[in-house]
């Protein structure tokens, strides 16, 4: 699977035109702090650490924000992997990586579903099992940001 990847060439444009493979990696920077710098708040404000502010008006748009950085981060993390997938595919950072990345994921989208679920209205209280997950989330996307640091130096 790996090889065939390896064969679709991207690696090949990446080269012939270095400016795209530093476009992309600032690009993926950019998905990054914009998904961290919308999460991080947001879930300060859920586990209670940020209480004056208006969870009314920041849910929607951090939580939109964050889908954006999300969208851009996985797509230039794609293409990026796509530069050598044969050896990022073995390197246990990136695999720890990608792990976390489907935690963190996955806890988001069970957060919502349960928030949905239930009927909270951002309005209201936030509920116990909310605060627990924003502090879950927490830990999981800065450890996933650490883990996509500790790829170069495995």
């Amino acid at each position: 699977m790996m090889d065939w990847l390896a064969g679709l060439g991207v690696a090949g444009v990446m080269i012939a035109h270095p400016w795209l493979y530093i476009a992309t990696s600032a690009a993926h920077i950019l998905g990054l702090g914009l998904l961290i710098g919308a999460i991080l708040p947001l879930d300060l404000r859920l586990t209670g650490l940020l209480r004056r502010a208006d969870l009314s008006v920041l849910f929607p748009f951090l939580t939109r924000a964050a889908m954006a950085g999300f969208a851009l981060a996985a797509v230039t993390g794609t293409a990026l992997f796509l530069v050598n997938p044969v050896e990022y595919a073995a390197n246990p950072a990136l695999q720890v990586k990608a792990a976390l990345i489907l935690l963190a994921t996955a806890n988001a989208a069970a957060l919502h579903l349960t928030a949905r679920a239930a009927g909270w209205q951002v309005a209201a209280p936030v509920p116990p099992l909310a605060r627990a997950s924003a502090a879950l989330s927490i830990a999981l996307w800065l450890s996933t940001l650490l883990a996509g640091r500790w790829i170069g130096f495995v």
